[in-house]
């Protein structure tokens, strides 16, 4: 795997929306926040574009805007408003080739998830499972979760630690870290994105999901072998469920499971890795050490 330069100060980090539409308002925080740690920000104009429909710009804008942040050697790093919906309408369509001469990392989750899997699978190069532009608000620049993105675009190595589910499955695995949002893991079987489990840590976290949906994409994550290959499997937050008027018949945290029942490699849950403020900065396609304990679970860096 490619590793990005990591940030220092007066690097240049570009925002912009590759997906669902963002208000410029909700990202006003976060940039004072980047250029208060001593960078400059160069922000797109699909922030806050004039769209009048669920995306930040058509799927050209969107494109256009990202490939010119991609090219752009200034720019250190891209942070995204926030996903939503639409990154897999442009990413076949991006050329990556003077990315892949000068990489740099690529920071989101949500529907960024597809820029991981198509990053990790397709061309070797790791990038940023981490809190986007809108986390910032609501007062929250300056929690631990927020300063974690800090630490990992400084290069600063990860080690997380929580209390233990009963759940867990004990035991540790070495591997690259690999995941993000279960939907968009799900939908990227088939396509040159999808992502090589064997020997790696695989994480999941979704939101607003349906929990029959849940089961079906770990069903879907199992026929495809994702389970049985992995040297490890972290769930995170599966936040916002909602449940079918005749109920499914089991809980969320059931569903998780079962789908991981049989497996003989360390299991763990409620990462603090999803759509809520507990969202930890998390390097794709970077080796972490997975430790399961029966009272506390680590997730270092290696």
């Amino acid at each position: 795997m490619k590793i990005p330069s990591y940030l220092q100060k007066g690097d240049t980090i570009g925002i912009t929306c590759p997906a669902g539409y963002m208000a410029a308002e909700k990202a006003q925080t976060c940039i004072e926040t980047l250029q208060q740690w001593g960078y400059d920000v160069m922000v797109g104009k699909t922030l806050g574009s004039h769209s009048q429909n669920y995306f930040s710009g058509t799927d050209e804008e969107r494109l256009n805007e990202l490939q010119a942040m991609l090219d752009d050697k200034s720019i250190k790093a891209i942070l995204f408003g926030r996903g939503g919906y639409g990154t897999g309408r442009i990413v076949d369509q991006l050329d990556f080739t003077q990315f892949k001469k000068n990489p740099k990392w690529l920071i989101g989750f949500s529907d960024i998830t597809v820029l991981h899997c198509h990053l990790f699978s397709k061309y070797k190069i790791a990038s940023l499972h981490a809190p986007m532009a809108a986390a910032f608000n609501d007062g929250e620049a300056g929690n631990e979760y927020i300063l974690s993105l800090k630490n990992a675009m400084e290069g600063k190595r990860a080690n997380y630690s929580y209390v233990a589910n009963e759940s867990n499955k004990t035991g540790k695995a070495i591997g690259k870290l690999v995941g993000g949002n279960l939907a968009l893991l799900a939908n990227s079987i088939g396509s040159v994105s999808e992502p090589n489990t064997k020997g790696c840590i695989l994480f999941m976290e979704d939101i607003g999901e349906y929990i029959y949906n849940v089961d079906r994409m770990l069903w879907q994550l199992n026929r495809a072998g994702k389970f049985d290959k992995a040297a490890g499997v972290i769930f995170g937050g599966f936040t916002d469920e909602k449940d079918t008027d005749r109920p499914f018949g089991a809980t969320m945290h059931e569903v998780l499971a079962a789908s991981v029942a049989d497996l003989d490699i360390p299991v763990c849950f409620n990462f603090p890795v999803s759509h809520s403020k507990e969202n930890y900065a998390l390097k794709v396609g970077v080796q972490y050490e997975l430790s399961v304990g029966k009272k506390a679970v680590r997730l270092k860096e290696i």
